[in-house]
């Protein structure tokens, strides 16, 4: 219980060094997704160079990816939580035990979604109802990725786990080796530079695997080496108690993951129902305005940490505190970021793409973003310290209501209305105007401090950790 004479005096000395720690955890990995941004514009420039087609192809190719590895984002939205609270009890051991639980769950996950995508790719992309050639293509695209789910599934984990004990230098490292190399694998592979074939579209899908399995290779020599700051806590860590905790974290995390990924899909196949271009602008505008987007993510992962850290050293005041403070600098830092973004529009997607219709929606569609940077930083930054804290069930009714019911809702309105496609896209603002509502709502009333308290059990270190 804090001492309410000496209050002020600890808010003001305890707010700089919160600030440092935020700071401390956030520019890595902000810099490491700005620069996974920064790639994946330049990968929009080398595909833009095959027309509109490829652009539509490889934007339906990763949304359906990523929707298709949702299982996997929970399993890490569960190892967050747990590691972080495991680093803030001072028990690394049982950090260790809970990523290497989720590294086998990760990794037989992996393998039995790899399946189905391989063999039905072509009919998983043929659901935006997109032209034939650009199905193909995004088949195409789908099934390559696929066969590097394991080496996804592996930089997820690790990756998660590492930045919930604190570590978010190590991950920007060697995002920096793997995004180079994706870069330069994306333009000899499409294009078929020194002697290798052409490949084009499905180029640019072995381009990303084979990066994603360059970081898993590095992270597993470090981890096996003992040179990470997560232990190894083998086989044994696979117990009944962990596994349940993990699927108690990450299920509704999971449920979110495929609600969001299924909300973009749906939102994409009423996009798609305008055509190619307003398909192309959408996947064109997203990735320009990733780079605002970087900053609410790597907020995201600095509260969430800190949050789960605070909470596990039995500190719900300052993991409060730590939720609050990453908000406000992620929403300064995203408006003004945005707003530079918005001004340089134009310039930017003509940059990547020579199609007048296409540059034209991209703009709009870039202002209609630039408008929801502030209730962004908000979605990403108290979902982020929300599910740190374990709390994943509430980010999933806000995404359910404000994705599917109202950006969704009022699109399919808007198309039944026969409006043009500006209305679709100006649909996602009063989806973030609802969602930042809720998450506000939710953090301010503390709930989320409790979710993990009764569900704590010993571990199998013989430490048993009860609150008071």
């Amino acid at each position: 219980m804090a001492n309410s004479n000496t209050s002020e005096v600890e808010e003001s000395v305890d707010s700089s060094k919160l600030s440092l720690s935020i700071w401390e955890l956030a520019w890595p990995a902000i810099l490491s997704n700005l620069l996974f941004s920064i790639i994946g514009i330049a990968s929009i420039k080398i595909v833009g160079e095959l027309g509109a087609s490829a652009v539509a192809s490889v934007t339906t190719g990763h949304r359906i990816f990523f929707a298709l590895q949702a299982i996997l984002m929970a399993i890490s939205a569960g190892t967050t939580a747990l590691v972080a609270r495991s680093i803030g009890a001072k028990d690394p051991d049982e950090a260790a035990k809970i990523t290497s639980a989720s590294l086998w769950i990760g990794n037989s996950v992996a393998i039995i979604l790899m399946l189905p995508c391989i063999l039905f790719s072509r009919e998983i992309a043929s659901v935006f109802g997109l032209d034939e050639e650009t199905t193909i293509q995004a088949g195409e695209f789908i099934r390559w990725l696929s066969y590097f789910n394991i080496a996804f599934a592996i930089n997820m984990v690790l990756g998660a786990a590492l930045r919930a004990a604190g570590d978010t230098k190590t991950p920007l490292w060697i995002g920096v080796i793997t995004n180079l190399i994706n870069l330069v694998l994306v333009y000899v592979l499409v294009y078929g530079k020194f002697g290798l074939p052409q490949m084009g579209v499905p180029g640019a899908a072995i381009a990303n695997g084979l990066s994603f399995l360059v970081g898993a290779i590095i992270l597993l020599i470090l981890w096996r080496r003992h040179m990470l700051v997560i232990g190894i806590g083998g086989i044994s860590s696979l117990t009944r108690a962990r596994i349940k905790k993990l699927v108690d974290i990450g299920y509704p995390a999971g449920l979110e993951q495929f609600v969001f990924q299924a909300g973009f899909l749906a939102f994409l196949w009423l996009v798609a129902k305008y055509g190619t271009a307003a398909f192309a602008a959408y996947g064109i505008g997203v990735q320009i305005l990733s780079m605002s987007f970087v900053v609410g993510f790597g907020f995201s992962i600095a509260g969430a940490t800190l949050v789960g850290q605070h909470l596990g050293a039995k500190d719900p005041v300052g993991a409060r505190r730590q939720g609050w403070r990453a908000t406000r600098l992620a929403a300064i830092s995203m408006v003004v970021l945005g707003a530079i973004i918005v001004l340089a529009a134009s310039e930017i997607a003509r940059f990547l793409i020579d199609d007048d219709e296409v540059v034209k929606l991209t703009v709009i569609f870039i202002y209609m973003l630039g408008i929801s940077q502030p209730l962004m930083a908000i979605e990403f930054t108290l979902g982020g310290c929300l599910r740190g804290a374990g709390d994943t069930r509430f980010p999933l009714v806000a995404t359910l209501v404000g994705l599917i019911g109202v950006r969704v809702g009022l699109a399919f309105l808007f198309m039944l209305m026969d409006l043009p496609v500006e209305y679709i896209y100006g649909a996602l603002i009063a989806d973030y105007v609802v969602k930042a509502v809720l998450l506000v709502r939710r953090f301010e009333s503390g709930k989320w401090q409790h979710i993990l308290a009764d569900q704590e059990a010993p571990s199998d270190t013989s430490k048993n950790h009860h609150s008071s």
